[in-house]
């Protein structure tokens, strides 16, 4: 993006190579920008995306013509799409994100020691950060606005899918990096689709420090498996909505439907739909009933056959499928400790949540359920990094290690120890 084409060698390998260092050159920069300079860069950044509207539609109008006829799925097509409200939720993240403290170089308290010396921990920038990503072009965006926010280069890898949009949300990525006075080498995009590429940038130890995937299983996979780079990663979105013994009707038909249909393509939308037995007949007829009328194909285990019918049987492979799409699967569970022992075993560590009137038992699954996210009373599509107050967000990490949920401009930093003393000497 950032480079000139003729000065670009077209082998995807040597390519990347070259995209490394001119990352690794701007990271020291990056790293000593102040923060009036990187918002000044992310505001611009946002007003070229409002200035370029109909250009972006135009790109994805494109890319979304050609994944029609090349057969994408739904849920692809859906997360590769544009319109006039995700362009203005684009920009606004940027701003949201410029709006934001600057997490590079705050300090932790300081605590003396028996020695003397002063130890404070500083936040400081990862370096060089390369995404990898499918489909969903606002990622060009985001990814750009968090590594640069947080002092990191960064190098972008968007799927051929998405190309044309990519591109021309890069160009207004330039623009910003321009305004500001910021090497546009500080934002590259990766100049073809080749996916030698991305192997290429998976051994690049030498320049980048970290990976970070956005996409189906089967990228993400292959990336954690082969990479030299560490990845921080982001596998399936099996999310879970339990409704306890107890649970208000009526929140728990909001909180289940809602988790489900507000966008079906999306990591944080329900898959499966866990109720305690006791709450079973007076709330599932309803609530498969309005499943139906929205057109969502219902699956689920005998003791639901036995109340609602039209249910297709839902077999093991149902309970660890990401759907992304109009499917889900329901299971009538004993109590909690089912529901939990339920999401142990088939999920994915991303989302899950708990419709209660109990505190105790509220209390009880966000202990021990072990996810990134973990619910009470609230719809499980809000697991995104906007929501959370982020602004916006590279990925929603399932690692244990170093971030995890939704990784926003701190999940992008580090800490280095500070250590302070008057001569101080060890004895």
């Amino acid at each position: 993006m950032s480079a000139n084409s003729s000065e670009i060698t077209q082998d995807p390998v040597a390519m990347v190579e070259q995209y490394g260092q001119q990352a690794s050159a701007c990271a020291a920069i990056l790293a000593a920008a102040d923060t009036h300079q990187k918002n000044q860069a992310l505001l611009a950044m946002a007003d070229a995306i409002d200035a370029a509207s109909d250009k972006l539609l135009s790109a994805n109008a494109q890319d979304l013509a050609a994944a029609k006829e090349s057969g994408i799925s739904d849920a692809l097509f859906d997360r590769l799409e544009l319109n006039p409200a995700r362009i203005a939720s684009m920009s606004k993240g940027l701003r949201d994100i410029a709006a934001q403290a600057d997490p590079i170089g705050s300090m932790s308290a300081t605590e003396r020691q028996p020695s003397g010396l002063e130890i404070a921990r500083m936040r400081v920038p990862l370096g060089v950060i390369g995404v990898i990503y499918e489909s969903r072009p606002n990622v060009t965006a985001d990814a750009a606005a968090l590594c640069l926010k947080s002092g990191n280069a960064v190098i972008l890898r968007g799927g051929s899918e998405a190309s044309r949009s990519n591109a021309a949300i890069a160009q207004c990525i330039t623009t910003g990096l321009k305004a500001a006075g910021l090497p546009e080498a500080a934002v590259q995009l990766v100049g073809t689709t080749d996916r030698a590429a991305v192997g290429a940038m998976l051994q690049l130890e030498e320049h980048i420090d970290v990976i970070i995937p956005r996409g189906g299983k089967g990228l993400v996979s292959r990336i954690a498996q082969d990479a030299k780079v560490p990845v921080i990663k982001h596998l399936d979105g099996i999310c879970h909505v339990y409704v306890d013994e107890g649970a208000d009707k009526e929140q728990a038909m909001a909180v289940a439907f809602n988790s489900k249909t507000y966008r079906y393509g999306i990591c944080g939308s329900m898959e499966t739909l866990l109720v305690a037995e006791a709450e079973a007949p007076s709330l599932l007829p309803d609530l498969c009933q309005k499943f139906t009328q929205h057109g969502v194909e219902l699956r689920g285990c005998a003791k639901l056959q036995s109340l609602v019918s039209n249910v297709k049987q839902a077999t093991d492979d149902d309970w660890v499928t990401e759907y992304l799409g109009p499917i889900l699967s329901i299971k009538v569970v004993a109590d909690v400790n089912d529901a939990m022992d339920h999401i142990a075993r088939y999920g994915s560590g991303h989302t899950d949540a708990i419709v209660t009137s109990s505190i105790e038992r509220s209390r009880q699954f966000v202990r021990q359920v072990d996810s990134s996210s973990v619910m009470v009373n609230a719809a499980t599509c809000f697991a995104d990094g906007a929501q959370y107050g982020l602004g916006a967000e590279i990925g929603i990490s399932t690692n244990k290690m170093h971030v995890r949920g939704p990784v926003g401009a701190l999940g992008l930093t580090t800490e280095k120890y500070v250590v302070t003393g008057t001569g101080t000497i060890r004895e």
